[in-house]
């Protein structure tokens, strides 16, 4: 994205290293560390560009002649083979030291998967047997780290009731001085000795023994050391305590090794039978569609502070921490959780045509999805590196949604705008905007498993939504290359986009870079916000669990009639080796001279704060997931009612609109073959639609979109008025399905 960088490489063994020079190559600074056989590799001869899929990111490397392409692309050829080679030849312990991601999934191919076979299972039980071993000795040091626990209890209850009575005799200057540390003198040095030797393990050491307790030093020191229960004895159960908790976590973290090892082996072992069946021709490599999320959002603040330690957490007991100890103020809490119904989830909605209707809106869809297998490899190998908008893909990879409706999943926190536009402060409001352009993302954290229903040319969708304060319509204006436009207007704002995506398959992932600009009115103040989307990508196409990812700079330009008023950059950071720091993002708001005014930071999947700890403010925070969101596609409540079709609304929607498609309504409902068949007859009535406007050099008309001056797509304004009179139902549309 930000253009080409010379680099120097190294190719060892199957290892390709690189560093910003060769003296860095030589001393070893890297840039980054590829292992080529487990890659997957796409070369591009005319642009004389080679890209590598390691999982975690890709890879784009170009050379500058043709003959060193061609010297590269051999080179990296036969390195990929012997690196596969020796991982095969490899006992599993050797791979977990080389290797230390050695639980991605390895693919290569044996010409024995036979032999294998049997030698996997060979080294199962002696792995097994060792993971058997590391549970029991797990759980004799949990039974001594719980009697630890309770004598640490016992001397806390003991030296706490002196700190207090000293407290209240010395008077309330002292008090305000707060409590000091527990520790006594020779303690001290030690840990002040430790702490200089080894910072890392210290702070661990204060953090796990009680992460928020702060102890009160007794009345006299000389006393206490002279007692059995000193604070140097309360020290070493700390530090017993602290070795044994590392002991256990190591041993944990072993069996778990093993664990994935032999899962990996098991996996290695199939898809190597299963790809030479498929070279052979023999039998179609079946690979099973993930519907599974990778967890529910989590709904307490503490857990993204754990993540990034910015605040203590952990159990207290009642003395420690009292209710007034707050480290956070949250704004949003009234208003992000809501849906605006009475108490039988009943919304009382005015239609446009002035007519009265009592929407009950479901909370669930008609059908869980149907666990179904798809021979992805068959039609992804022969499009690596390519543009996927223009393959065809079985209905089994879809969601009951279409990619109008994902559009309108974006306003699902319209509250953002509205708060926005009673704000007075200019800074403020980009800092509602913000946190809205970074909601937009929220919704796809459970959604890796599926994809939407590509539009049909004409293909049409409205969501008119009262409770929320919004009508929101959406038209597919371009085939080739595929456009979807929208508008949603409220009292307060008018929001509206024209996106356009280009899908690229890697070889294990997927990456999707969208294109056009969104763009927001604030009539109140006379604002206008523009900015674009950044690049997703979805892993694990072929095999494992998919997981979805953002990354990328957004920038909000924010003007008005009187010029630029200010600024926000938020960067959605990539997640590096490990998940860390996954799904994070991070924003600042300056003023029209580049001053920061002020600084976001957050998850796109969960919330985003504003300020810096330990004095932040939440701006926005998603809302729960449905309890069984999993077995519904990953749906939000908001997602499962886009494709409720009312008996009401059934006479006031044009014929083109989503809800009446055939093929993803027979989906929704669970039926996959009627869904598949509906959907090639839908693909055939489009292409001879494209061929009669191509015969007779005609080009297709948006009904309710027009061209703008800056080349977007807008609204034309006669939707709505339509609908109202003379209504739809007395209007002639295109059969689309």
């Amino acid at each position: 994205m930000k253009g080409w960088h010379k680099r120097y490489f190294l190719l060892e063994r199957g290892i390709l290293t690189y560093a910003k020079t060769g003296t860095d190559l030589k001393k070893g600074r890297l840039r980054g560390r590829i292992d080529v056989g487990l890659s997957v590799m796409a070369m591009k001869k005319k642009s004389m560009c080679i890209d590598l899929d390691t999982e975690d990111s890709i890879y784009h490397l170009k050379a500058k002649t043709r003959d060193l392409f061609e010297q590269w692309v051999t080179q990296l050829r036969h390195h990929r083979m012997f690196r596969q080679n020796e991982i095969a030849m490899e006992p599993p312990e050797r791979q977990l030291q080389s290797d230390p991601t050695s639980n991605r999934r390895r693919l290569f191919l044996s010409k024995q998967p036979s032999a294998l076979l049997k030698n996997s299972w060979r080294q199962n039980s002696q792995d097994m047997e060792k993971c058997c071993k590391d549970l029991s000795e797990c759980e004799s040091g949990l039974l001594e780290l719980n009697l630890l626990l309770k004598n640490m209890e016992v001397l806390h209850r003991t030296f706490s009731a002196p700190a207090i009575n000293l407290l209240q005799t010395e008077g309330s200057k002292k008090e305000k001085r707060g409590h000091k540390k527990w520790r006594s003198k020779n303690y001290s040095k030690e840990n002040k000795s430790t702490q200089q030797q080894n910072p890392d393990t210290s702070s661990f050491r204060l953090h796990v023994s009680h992460p928020n307790l702060m102890y009160s030093e007794p009345v006299s020191a000389d006393s206490c050391l002279d007692s059995p229960d000193s604070p140097t004895e309360a020290s070493q159960m700390q530090e017993e305590f602290c070795r044994l908790a590392g002991t256990v976590h190591s041993t944990l973290r072993s069996a778990y090794t093993s664990l994935c090892t032999e899962r990996d082996r098991v996996r290695s072992t199939l898809d190597c039978i299963s790809e030479k069946d498929v070279l052979d021709g023999s039998r179609p490599l079946l690979q099973q569609v993930s519907s599974e999320s990778r967890g529910s959002i989590p709904e307490s603040l503490s857990e993204f502070f754990d993540a990034k330690e910015y605040l203590l957490s952990g159990s207290s007991s009642e003395n420690e921490v009292s209710d007034d100890d707050s480290y956070i103020s949250d704004v949003s809490d009234s208003t992000s959780v809501e849906y605006c119904r009475n108490e039988n989830g009943i919304a009382k909605e005015i239609l446009s045509n002035g007519n009265d209707c009592t929407v009950t809106r479901r909370d669930r869809l008609p059908s869980s999805r149907m666990n179904e297998s798809v021979n992805l490899w068959s039609i992804l190998r022969s499009n690596i590196g390519k543009d996927l908008s223009k393959v065809a893909m079985p209905v089994q990879l879809n969601e009951p949604l279409n990619t109008l409706q994902r559009l309108c999943e974006e306003v699902e926190y319209c509250h953002l705008l509205d708060t926005a536009a009673n704000t007075h402060d200019p800074h403020m409001r980009m800092v509602y905007i913000a946190a809205f352009a970074v909601s937009a993302y929220a919704c796809s954290f459970t959604r890796a498993g599926g994809k939407p229903f590509n539009p049909i040319l004409g293909e049409t969708y409205e969501c008119l939504r009262p409770d929320k304060g919004f009508r929101f319509i959406a038209e597919q204006v371009s085939h080739h290359p595929p456009v979807s436009t929208c508008h949603c207007e409220s009292k307060n704002y008018t929001f509206w986009q024209d996106v356009r995506w280009k899908n690229k398959f890697w070889g294990k992932s997927m990456e999707i870079v969208p294109m056009g600009v969104t763009h927001l009115e604030l009539p109140g103040f006379g604002d206008r916000y523009e900015w674009s989307k950044v690049t997703s990508c979805i892993h694990n196409i072929l095999s494992g669990q998919r997981w979805i990812e953002h990354y990328g700079e957004m920038s909000i330009k924010h003007s008005t009639t009187m010029g630029d008023v200010s600024h926000c950059k938020v960067t959605f950071l990539k997640s590096r080796s490990g998940g860390l720091n996954a799904n994070e993002v991070e924003g600042v708001v300056t003023d029209s001279d580049g001053r920061v005014i002020h600084s976001l930071f957050g998850k796109w999947s969960e919330a985003l704060y504003l300020g810096k700890p330990p004095s932040v403010t939440c701006i926005w925070r998603a809302n729960p997931m449905p309890e069984d969101h999993e077995q519904y596609y990953g749906f939000t409540q908001f997602a499962t009612e886009l494709n409720e079709l009312e008996e009401g609304l059934k006479p006031l929607l044009p014929l083109t609109d989503t809800r009446f498609r055939p093929d993803q309504r027979l989906l929704e409902e669970g039926d996959i073959a009627g869904a598949e068949e509906q959907k090639e007859r839908t693909e055939v009535l489009q292409r001879e639609r494209r061929r009669v406007l191509q015969e007779n050099s005609m080009t297709h008309s948006p009904r309710f979109f027009k061209r703008a001056e800056d080349d977007s797509w807008v609204s034309n304004g006669t939707y709505w008025d339509l609908r109202k009179d003379p209504g739809f139902s007395k209007q002639e549309f295109p059969v689309l399905w």
